[in-house]
């Protein structure tokens, strides 16, 4: 395939690894086999932990392999110039020295550039959505950067991003459409090719497709029989369309939990990349997301957000068959909001029935509570709260509903005790949904 813009070689990303050769920077993050997994999907699985990286995602390879570069060449242009330069010209030579870089992103990428500036002594100012979690914006902050919040999305921080850098001599970082973004994320894939050589298939999540396209890159010289699988969540997912079409496609909006997957499009260099490397790809809900956080912190022990447990997500779906395989799951980002983190249990423990919402309709008499109580608390369960409600429009006079908020060890429990409620000739409404 031929393209009018420069691509990336393994070359470059074995370029990156060299820049990278600082562990205070990025380290060798571990893999981990994953029995719980292995036992899901009839597979042998590996977890790549790069959550557990230093910004607590990958995006810190891209970036310091970017920023190195700017910095590297400032630095030869400002120091080659010879007695006989002109004034003009070494101006221009002292011009090509980096000192401030901007940046655009959700969270992640955020982090990796304000770290990776402030190790190589250049100043970073970051553009986030106000939806950003606070926790990536405290972070990014105490990396060093200064963060601007504007807009509502990834797409009205980029806008901003862009003024900015239009404003200023100031160099913009972005988060995947660069070929050296690109072959430093790659740098995952040579580290991921050495801790399981013997892979049939990694699975990596996509968000604008910066991550992907490295590492795809790096698989197809050092394994390209291994099969590379892409996972994008179903209210961010571009690569689909586009390969359909092409051409990058764009959403006006997206709409999951994983916000380090939600760019809401994928550039040109990344789609080529992903065309000429990726296998397959395939999408997850929120709901799969959801669960797949909480497997990972149930077996794995790890807190993973949900753009990092995509992949897992997509191993334990039906969208993807890996049985019989030795499969590498990235676990991308780690980064989870804490605000997150409930949302996602709610929904989690409600879809296991181990949080349950049960409404009760009853004649609105002295005693009917405890009675429901009562039958509850025989099953062992906990009650978390109750309301009582007179007002619904379906109730006949003399009638309420009781809406009890349970805790119980599953669905077993959950069906026992709606069983007993309508036993004792009760209507009962499960309303998880």
């Amino acid at each position: 395939m031929t393209h009018d813009f420069e691509s990336v070689t393994v070359d470059d990303i074995e370029a990156a690894r060299d820049r990278l050769d600082d562990d205070s920077v990025v380290k060798h993050t571990p893999v981990e086999r994953s029995t719980s997994l292995d036992e899901l999907t009839g597979a042998e699985v590996f977890l790549k932990m790069e959550h557990l990286q230093w910004t607590g995602s990958f995006k810190t390879r891209g970036a310091y392999n970017k920023i190195a570069q700017f910095v590297a060449e400032g630095e030869s242009a400002s120091g080659t110039g010879v007695e006989t330069a002109t004034e003009t010209e070494t101006e221009t030579q002292t011009k090509t020295k980096t000192d401030r870089v901007v940046a655009a992103s959700a969270g992640n990428h955020a982090q990796g550039v304000a770290l990776a500036a402030t190790k190589l002594g250049v100043d970073s100012t970051i553009v986030m959505p106000r939806t950003a979690p606070q926790a990536k914006v405290d972070a990014t902050r105490g990396y060093g950067a200064t963060v601007e919040l504007v807009g509502t999305d990834f797409q009205d921080a980029m806008a901003h991003a862009r003024d900015l850098v239009d404003e200023t001599d100031a160099e913009f970082v972005h988060a995947y459409d660069d070929p050296a973004i690109v072959a430093g994320q790659g740098t995952l894939g040579l580290e991921m090719y050495e801790d399981v050589p013997a892979v049939d298939t990694i699975v990596v999540p996509i968000g604008g497709g910066g991550l992907i396209s490295g590492i795809a890159t790096a698989f197809s010289k050092l394994s390209p029989e291994t099969r590379v699988v892409g996972v994008q969540a179903t209210g961010a997912a571009t690569v689909p369309d586009s390969l359909q079409k092409g051409a990058p496609i764009a959403l006006e909006s997206v709409d999951t939990i994983a916000d380090g997957i939600a760019t809401g499009g994928v550039s040109d260099l990344t789609l080529s990349l992903i065309e000429d490397h990726v296998d397959e790809v395939v999408t997850v809900t929120d709901g799969e997301i959801a669960r797949a956080i909480l497997l990972l912190l149930e077996r794995a022990k790890q807190v993973v957000e949900g753009a990092g447990a995509a992949a897992v997500a997509a191993i334990i779906s039906d969208e993807l068959d890996v049985e019989g395989e030795t499969v590498v799951a990235l676990l991308g980002g780690g980064n989870l909001d804490m605000t997150m983190l409930q949302t996602v249990l709610v929904h989690a423990l409600s879809d296991r029935e181990q949080l349950l919402r049960l409404r009760v309709r009853i004649d609105d008499r002295s005693g009917k509570m405890e009675e429901i109580s009562g039958l509850i608390a025989d099953h062992n369960a906990n009650i978390q709260t109750v309301r009582h409600d007179r007002s619904a429009p379906e109730l006949d006079v003399g009638e309420a509903h009781l809406d009890f908020q349970i805790e119980t060890s599953g669905a077993g429990q959950a069906r026992a005790i709606i069983r007993s409620i309508r036993d004792h000739g009760h209507e009962v409404t499960h309303v998880n949904a």
